[in-house]
This record gives C-alpha cells, structure tokens and sequence, in this order.
C-alpha cells in the first residue's frame, strides 16, 4: 500500500492513496480545492510520489466554443471549478448564492501514519478555507486494503450570519470505459429489482425523499463498460451510507468532467431550510462509498463484503438460526401456543427465538398500540419472563420486536402526548396514516428520553438479546414543531436510541427491518447487526432479492428465513427443498408454524438446520459469487477464501426455452487444484437425491464427479432438468 508522508505537502504537489488494485491520485493545486487527477486501476506508483509526467499524459484538449483553459474536477466541484452538472456543494446566505473558490489552496493536515488509523487503511484529510464566502472544508478520503474508498465532506459555516445548505454530494471519475448504467429499485415484498441501460449524456440521477433508505433505493449506482456482468467487465459503483434522504447520480456532459468523462457520486439529500449552519456550526455529510472492479458485479462485492467483515464491529460468533414466531402467530399472542412454539424451535436446532410484534399494551392489530412499550398483562399475566426463561432454558436466546419510531393514535402515548407526532402543524390528526400509525418524533428530548427509557426497561426486564427493529411507513411530510425538515435530525436520533441501548447492553443485536427491506443501508450497518431484506419469504421472490442485496452485503448479514407454504405474500406453493435452499446462504431462520408441519416436514428441517451448521463457517467467510440468468435460471454460490470448498445453488425460476440446461461453468476455484462435486440433500438427509420437481438428472448426481478448477470453470457441470420453483444444491471440496 502506498503511503503519502505525514507532513504538509507544498503547493502544487500530488498526493496518493492505494488499496485494494485501485489507486487515488489527486494534484493539490495552487489555488482551488484538490483535483482528481485519477480514480481507476492501481498504477503501481513509487511510495510518498507521483510522476508530474502522469500528470501532464492526462492533461485534456481545449475544445471549440469552451473555456479558455483547461478546468479541472475538483473533490467538490462547482461552478467556480468549472462544472456545470449537478454542483458538489450549494448553499445561499439570505438568498445570495455561496460558490467558494478557495483561491489560497487546500493543505494536507493528515495522513494515514495517525494513531486512529488502521494498518489497512490509507488516508488523506484534507481543509481549505475560504474566508471571502466564509467557508470551511475539511475532507476524509480512506481507502482500504479492499479497495473500498469512502469519502466523508465537513463544511463549516464562517459566517457572517446563517447558511443555509442545499447540497454536499461527493464525486468521483467515471471510467473512461463506462457505457451503460445499472442501479436498483423496487416495492414492498419487491426489493432489490435491477434496471440497466445506456448511459446517455446528462444525468441520471436516483433521488430518495422516503426518509428512509426506501424499498426502491438503489444500493448501488453501477457504471461500466457495455455488457458488464458479474464475472466480467470494469465498472465502478458508489453508495451513501444514509439511513435518510439521500441521491445517488452518474453525470456526463458533452464536454465532459475535466480530464475525464463524466462523474459517480451521491450524497444526502437535504430539504430547503433543513441544514441551517449558525456561525461556526459544521455540517458532516453521510460518508460515500466507492469501489471498483475489473472483474464485474462479483469484485464489486468482494470488496464491499470484506470491507464490512473488517470491521471492528462485525459479528464474528456463529450467526443463530433463528425462529421468528410472525408468520406462525401473527398477533395471537397465546401463552401456551407460544410455549409450544418455543419447544418446537428448540427441537428442529434454533439457537433464538423471536416474539413478533402483538406483546405490549393495546397490541391485538396493527392499527393500535404503537407506542406503549409495556407487556400487555391481559395477554401475558405473568410478564415475558416465563417465556423468555423457556426461551434460555433450551439454550436459545431471546428476541422481541419493537418499533420504537412509530406511535398509533390509538394509544396512551398519542393521547397523553398528541404533540410528539411528527407532523405539520397543519394536519388534522389521523390524515396521511400509514399502517394506521404516525412518526414519532424522536428529535424532541422528551419524546427521545421516554421511548428509550421505555425499551430499556423491558430489554433489561426480559433480558432481551436482540431486537427487531422495524419501521413501518415513509417519513412522508416529516416536519417538527416549528415546521422545519426532521429527517435528518430523526435519523441522527434513532443512531443515537441504538448507540445507547448497546452502550448499555453491549451483548444486544439489532436487526434492520423496515416492513421488510426498505432501511438497508451502510449508515445503519455501523448500528444493525442484521437486516430483513424482505416481508416476503417466497423462495422464488427471495432468490432475486437475496441476489441484488448480495451486490452490497455479504449473506451473514442478511437475514433469511424459510417461510410457510403457501407464501403469506404471494399465495405461491413451494416445496420445502426450494425454501430450504434459499434460506441457507444467509442468516438463516425459520419464519413458519411449527406446530402446523408433519413429523416428516420437521425432521427435514431439522436435517436442514444441520446442514447449515455444517456450512456456516464457509458461507459466512467466503466470497459471493453470481451466474448470468440463462434461459430461466440462474446459479450462485460462495467458494472458501482459500478456494478449498464451495457450496452453489443451480435455481430454475421458470420455464426455459430449451429442453435441458447447458453447463454452469463455476468460477473462482483454483485451477490446479482438483476437486470432488456433490449433489447435497438441502434438507440434510444422505443419501441425497434431487427433491420436488426434478424431471430428471445427469448421472454425475447420483455418483458425484472429479475435476480440476480449470475444468469447473472451463466446461462445467451438467444441471438437472428441472421445473420451475426448484433448485439443486452442490458441495464442492478440493480432494
């Protein structure tokens, strides 16, 4: 890794951070903030240096009817850079625009020898100041070994008098091979829908205004060569770890971005008046996360995955398979049936067990409660602590559900407090419902102070060891008392509720859950442990779920459950094999009435939950790898980091046009090495058989099949035929 020197560097020098086979190359100018110079391919440079000549090889042609010179794309460019796409910064004073240009230059303050660094990370923090607008800025640029840069802009407000902030979005170069543009969207129990085309002049741009990540976000903004997949092509991504507001953009404009073609960036998005800096107050944008591949989707992956197990606050135990009593009780919070539960989770090998939502007062639907964080006694006479030590008594731990941002009029809070709710002054009580319920709003100390106080008390209580932590509706028209903007203080205060109840509970996990997948995000991942992808546990829906959510997170952090059939969200019947399957590369749980299976389903689901015991180390280490779709179907898989043993999933989604499925071609082995491939019973039962809806099966299934990496990857293995809502499960060990 190259390393830059701790000392101020002198005007005009360059300066480098490397990490990961990408390299950052930016020329801190005499006059402006610090130009981009390079964003791309690691280009090998000498420690503490970069060539001047690299410089002047990318110095770009002055085109007709343009500036007379040359203008560079600065780490925050705008108008006085040059730039006319969407501005870097935008901010006014009583209506009088604030377009610094930092004429005096920026200086280098830090680098990456500091104490608070880590050995893997390289860093530049840069300022500049520019007194005439009254402007501050103070920039993070920490690239890891990874290659994962993330990019984290402070602004401060000199004065005179208020400003009022519009935008602070980062920005990094396109490549210069980019040629089409991919990002996500999506609906509830739809999450995670990919959409791709060219990437045309002007801007594309992915605006949130929820509130929360949204079930349409985008996770990550894709630009790369024509035709990139997930095993090939360069392309460059970028996600705001956000929980609020927030916009993700390619630019490109015909004259291009400096020295380069266009720009990939994003940042928060901020509401007119909701960013207002009194003199000397700092504004410290959501940071931005960039990385790079040569390799497609899979190297982006790669490096967002170990990026995130690097951190000091990964879950490094074993992930509990989990039982999640919702789509078994719903709101019928009977005691007994619930005891019964317990012992069924315990007797199929969960090690937690979940009580959804219906346990505190008032709670018999959804349209009533939300807000009174305290045991329902009609329903649970003697508290939650008799189930709770059930609970622990099979050695499982203990979850609960909450909602702690939300409140139903229809509650004690709503009508002792009518002023907590986060709403314009203007609205009548009741109007613009969601979910029958309202936003509570947490950036009143009060509101904050008594809702934590609240789930304190029944966490230390009940002796909870994980929360659900859901949030059922978009922040629609969220205003405070004084009608201005909340999102951003309300996010900043549900990280802070989070950061306090760990503080105090550091063995307590917190699970993401938005009515299903609409808060995942990086910003919420530095205080969830887990997030729930989906309401919908319909295998066929998860697959391509699970997949898209996979570009950003690895499966440990995902949590996957195997639902009931028929799916609660679809009415789909599915056979127990295909749930199986899907659950297991993930988090994996078990969402589904127990008492309601035959001894037979059970003891499949116990030979499942074996199964992934058994490969759970691999699954939650190892590196995500993605087929093309082809012809109705698709495989994935994960393969060991030191590429000894793989598991992969071959799924028919739907009827294909061919008769029989070509050969999957599995890369990411290593191609001396040889190995022996296995069909495996997802249910855990040898010997293993292809389940449900097989037609019928190569003959290596029945017997397994020797090869070289070189071979695996080169020509492959047949698939069975199979009909659609089916899938096969593979083990592949070297020997």
């Amino acid at each position: 890794m190259t390393r830059t020197g701790a000392t101020p560097r002198r005007r005009a020098e360059l300066a480098s951070l490397t990490g990961g086979g990408s390299s950052l190359v930016l020329r801190l100018s005499v006059s402006g903030l610090p130009e981009v110079v390079h964003w791309g391919a690691d280009l090998s440079l000498p420690p503490g240096s970069v060539p001047e000549e690299l410089v002047r090889a990318g110095d770009p042609a002055v085109p007709s009817s343009a500036m007379d010179e040359p203008w560079p794309l600065t780490l925050l460019p705008t108008e006085a850079d040059g730039w006319s796409g969407r501005p870097g910064f935008s901010a006014h004073r009583s209506g009088v625009s604030v377009v610094p240009d930092f004429a005096d230059g920026t200086r280098l303050t830090r680098s990456d020898v500091d104490a608070d660094v880590d050995a893997d990370v390289d860093r530049i923090v840069l300022d500049a100041v520019d007194t005439t607008a009254g402007v501050a800025w103070r920039c993070r640029l920490d690239l890891d070994a990874h290659g994962v840069l993330r990019v984290a802009h402070e602004v401060t407000n000199l004065g005179p008098g208020v400003m009022d902030l519009a935008a602070v979005v980062a920005m990094l170069p396109l490549p210069s091979t980019a040629q089409e543009v991919l990002d996500l969207t999506g609906r509830w129990c739809r999450e995670r829908t990919p959409q791709r085309g060219p990437l045309h002049q002007g801007g594309r741009v992915r605006e949130s205004r929820r509130g929360r990540t949204g079930h349409d976000a985008t996770l990550l903004m894709a630009a790369g060569e024509r035709g990139f997949g997930f095993g090939h092509g360069e392309v460059a991504a970028v996600h705001v770890a956000w929980s609020g507001d927030h916009v993700h953009l390619a630019d490109r404009l015909p004259e291009g971005a400096g020295r380069h073609s266009g720009v990939i960036g994003g940042g928060e998005l901020v509401r007119p008046g909701e960013v207002r800096l009194a003199e000397g107050d700092t504004y410290a944008a959501p940071p931005v996360v960039f990385v790079r591949s040569e390799v497609g989707l899979d190297g982006l992956s790669a490096a967002l995955h170990a990026h995130l197990r690097a951190r000091a606050a990964h879950p490094r135990s074993p992930r509990p398979v989990t039982v999640n009593s919702w789509e078994a009780l719903y709101f019928d919070h009977d005691p007994h049936r619930v005891a019964h539960l317990v012992d069924l989770a315990a007797s199929v090998g969960a090690e937690r067990f979940v009580l959804d939502d219906g346990w505190f007062t008032g709670r018999r639907d959804d349209t009533r409660g939300l807000g009174d964080w305290q045991v329902d006694h009609d329903v649970w006479p003697e508290g939650l602590r008799p189930v709770a030590d059930r609970v622990r008594g099979h050695g499982m731990q203990m979850g609960l559900w909450v909602e702690p941002e939300m409140v139903s009029l229809d509650s004690d809070l709503a009508r002792q407090h009518p002023d907590w709710v986060l709403a314009p002054v203007r609205a009548t009580p009741g109007t613009r419902a969601w979910r029958s319920q309202q936003m509570l709003d947490l950036t009143r100390p009060d509101a904050y102070d008594h809702v934590l106080g609240l789930l304190r008390a029944v966490v230390e209580e009940v002796g909870i060891d994980y929360l659900k932590w859901d949030h059922n509706r978009d922040l629609h028209e969220a205003l405070d008392a004084s009608g201005r903007p909340a999102v951003r203080a309300q996010t900043l205060a549900v990280y802070a509720m989070m950061t306090e109840l760990r503080a105090s509970r550091p063995a307590l996990e917190i699970e993401s859950c938005a009515s299903g997948g609409a808060r995942v995000d990086l910003g919420m991942l530095e205080h969830a442990q887990r997030v729930w992808p989906s309401d919908s546990n319909d295998p066929v829906e998860r697959q391509a779920i699970q997949r898209w959510t996979s570009l950003l997170l690895p499966p440990e952090l995902q949590g996957t459950h195997v639902g009931p059939s028929p799916a609660h969200t679809t009415g789909r019947v599915t056979s127990l094999e295909l749930r199986c399957v899907t659950a297991l590369f993930g988090h994996t749980g078990i969402e589904c009435d127990l008492a309601a299976l035959g001894e037979d389903e059970l003891d499949r689901l116990r030979g499942w939950v074996r199964l992934h015991r058994r490969l759970r180390p691999l699954l939650h280490t190892g590196r995500t790898v993605r087929g093309e779709e082809t012809d109705g179907a698709w495989w994935h898989g994960v393969i060991a980091q030191d590429r000894l043993h793989a598991v992969l999933a071959y799924v028919r989604l739907t009827t294909g046009a061919l008769a029989r499925p070509g050969l999957v071609r599995i890369r990411g082995l290593e191609d001396d090495l040889h190995y022996r491939a296995r069909l495996v019973d997802p249910t855990g039962r040898e010997p293993a058989v292809v389940h449900g809806n097989a037609i019928s099966q190569p003959p290596w299934c029945a017997t397994g099949v020797t090869l070289s990496g070189r071979a695996l990857a080169g020509h492959g293995l047949a698939m069975p035929v199979l009909d659609p809502a089916a899938a096969v499960l593979v083990e592949v060990s070297a020997v």
